[in-house]
């Protein structure tokens, strides 16, 4: 949760078997903004996580600048902006805890008074502080230490002060897309072929129906095929084309699901619930959620920006997203998230970046 001000320096251009990864924010931001809601009111079960946020790292500039938005005199209520951590996981066991890489990444800023949600994908392999000074791709932050150690890798390389988070595991994604009847999406003529291939792997390993998609256009997908739309990444864009598919789908679902009766979010309630955890409590998440109707999403971007960031194999590490200068990432991410001018990189932050482009300079091309 934080507010920040920003800067106008000048801006660098720029589940079983084979379910599917990179797909929970699909239902991750449904559940805050809507099936959470549902939940809490209709029963109160939502399994919270109690976390350690003396664990939780938050940059020494950031901590001391950063106005609370959550009263304690107010039972909970949020105001302002609130950022939360949304993970999803490979849970194959049901483990949504450490031990288990977090495939999607995302940081979802609520303003509280607007009701405008910014969704930024944080790709899965950018090269960042794990949040414990060792460095490598940022998905195995989660798998190294939990939650806590995720929102540290987060809120250290971000300047950002996380202190909530929502896990979602994999389970329970078709169900959820089939409980709402379906999603409008839009298919190419390039990604047509990946997305039956997909769907076809997962109907045999599910033991489901397959239905394939016989043409290109804007078209109801089911759930099978909506999930197997986000795992689509050798078309043009590849992995960041992948996470923009995934924003996309979860824009259409939430849309989707302002509309949708009682008893379809109900059901999907019942299959995702076994794979949910957050640290969030039923007082949170009500003042946080309102009204499901109100909320907009009003901005959808992949961080490193595309204009500031370079792919590279570096060495034992592998192929890794590498952010060609952190410091302007941030300043234009929290240009992104914030209305504020002025906003200056933590020293942490500064130092990171350094670190980053003394480790990666060799591997990367700079012709």
């Amino acid at each position: 949760m934080d507010k920040q001000t920003k800067d106008d320096k000048g801006k660098k251009c720029r589940l079983v078997k084979n379910v599917p990864l990179l797909i929970a924010e699909i239902v991750v931001l449904l559940l805050a903004v809507g099936i959470m809601y549902v939940v809490v009111t209709a029963t109160g079960d939502v399994e919270r996580r109690d976390i350690d946020r003396e664990k939780i790292a938050v940059n020494e500039e950031v901590a001391e600048t950063m106005q609370t938005v959550k009263d304690s005199e107010t039972d909970g209520e949020v105001k302002g902006y609130y950022n939360i951590a949304l993970f999803g996981v490979d849970a194959r066991d049901g483990e949504l805890g450490k031990g288990t890489r977090s495939d999607t990444i995302i940081i979802a800023s609520i303003n509280m008074d607007t009701q405008e949600i910014k969704l930024i994908s944080v790709f899965r392999d950018t090269f960042l502080n794990l949040g414990n000074d060792s460095y490598n791709k940022c998905n195995a932050a989660y798998a190294q230490g939990g939650p806590e150690q995720a929102i540290s890798m987060l809120n250290m390389n971000l300047d950002l002060n996380i202190t909530d988070y929502i896990t979602v595991g994999f389970g329970g994604l078709i169900d959820s897309v089939n409980a709402l009847g379906g999603i409008e999406m839009e298919v190419t003529e390039a990604e047509l072929p990946h997305l039956n291939n997909y769907q076809l792997s997962m109907a045999k390993d599910l033991g489901v129906d397959y239905i394939p998609v016989e043409h290109s256009g804007r078209q109801l997908l089911n759930g099978l095929q909506a999930t197997a739309y986000c795992r689509i990444r050798y078309t043009k864009g590849d992995d960041f084309r992948r996470a923009e598919r995934q924003r996309d789908v979860l824009t259409a679902m939430m849309n989707k699901a302002k509309t949708a009766s009682v008893s379809s979010l109900t059901e999907m309630v019942h299959a995702i619930l076994p794979e949910v955890q957050t640290s969030l409590g039923v007082n949170e998440i009500l003042s946080v959620l309102g009204s499901v109707t109100g909320y907009n999403v009003v901005a959808s971007d992949g961080f490193p920006f595309e204009d500031g960031r370079v792919g590279a194999n570096l060495g034992s590490k592998g192929s890794c997203v590498v952010p060609d200068d952190l410091e302007e990432n941030v300043v234009r991410l929290h240009e992104t998230l914030y209305p504020e001018t002025g906003y200056t990189p933590s020293k942490q932050v500064v130092s990171i970046s350094g670190e980053i482009e003394e480790m990666t300079d060799e591997y990367i091309n700079h012709t």
